[in-house]
């Protein structure tokens, strides 16, 4: 058995220690059991058959494997926070989608006290694949450590040596998925209130027929962003900086970042949760945001 901590226990950080948790030691760390969220936070962990820490120093003792899966705004902030606390042998596994420079720095720190740093890009929504999600790895242990997540059950390859270049393959990739994400529903936002949804779906299944406009492709399209708008728009706003590093001017992943946030405020000002959506139905959703008061 690996002793492993899963720093982040939201929908990719709660299914990884679930699945590793079966033939492993599993210790979970996350923010929110400092808040008020602590007692879900503690019967979540309870379900699963995992150990929730009492703190970041707690989560890291003894773990030979670490993998962070924070969002976007927080996951230089938590690799800076970890790299005291960690040891020579332990292996700090970044998940998180970040501009490459972002990892680059992350894994600065981590190495300056001894410990491993792997750059990992998760390529692939975790559900509903969950271990099997395709893993790009890089980074000077990157081949050793593809092996061994191989060895653990995970879907893992090897990338490169260089930290950044798997996760600039993540990023450059989010531009086109998040960016068709934030354009269907601006799409289907208007077509909606013009009473035309069914014309303009007919329209895109008609150049499209492979991707399912006339069936559930628009839904989990929409849904994505009225679930994860919020981590979505972070992640963009990292892929701003990915382009921004290489001089590629960044309009359209800027807009993306507009939309998926956008979206989200748009619930909130209605005081709808997701789970308040599912089973989700786009036009309810979008009937629900522009109803009349």
């Amino acid at each position: 058995m690996t002793d492993i901590t899963i720093i982040g226990f939201g929908e990719a950080g709660g299914i990884l220690a679930q699945d590793l948790a079966s033939d492993h030691h599993v210790t979970v760390w996350d923010s929110k059991l400092l808040t008020d969220l602590n007692h879900a936070m503690h019967s979540k962990a309870q379900q699963i058959g995992v150990r929730a820490a009492t703190s970041l120093a707690d989560a890291l003792n003894g773990a030979a494997l670490i993998f962070s899966v924070v969002t976007a705004a927080n996951a230089l902030t938590l690799a800076q926070q970890a790299a005291p606390l960690l040891k020579p042998q332990q292996t700090f596994f970044d998940l998180n989608s970040v501009a490459p420079n972002t990892k680059r720095a992350a894994a600065e720190i981590i190495e300056s006290y001894g410990a491993h740093y792997i750059d990992v890009a998760v390529m692939a929504p975790v559900p509903p694949k969950r271990l099997a999600t395709p893993l790009l790895l890089g980074g000077p242990d990157a081949e050793r450590c593809t092996a061994l997540l191989n060895g653990l059950g995970l879907n893992a390859r090897f990338r490169s040596t260089e930290v950044g270049e798997a996760s600039a393959i993540k990023m450059c990739r989010s531009i086109m998925i998040k960016g068709l994400e934030a354009l269907t529903t601006e799409c289907l936002s208007a077509a909606r209130q013009y009473g035309v949804e069914q014309a303009v779906l007919d329209s895109l299944h008609a150049s499209f027929p492979s991707l399912g406009w006339d069936d559930a492709f628009p839904h989990y399209l929409i849904s994505r962003v009225a679930e994860h708008g919020k981590r979505r728009a972070e992640e963009m706003q990292e892929v701003v900086k990915t382009l921004h590093d290489v001089n590629v001017p960044a309009a359209m992943s800027q807009a993306t970042v507009a939309t998926q946030q956008g979206l989200v405020d748009a619930l909130a000002q209605r005081e709808l949760q997701y789970a308040e959506l599912t089973p989700f139905v786009w036009q309810q959703m979008l009937d629900k945001i522009y109803a009349k008061a």
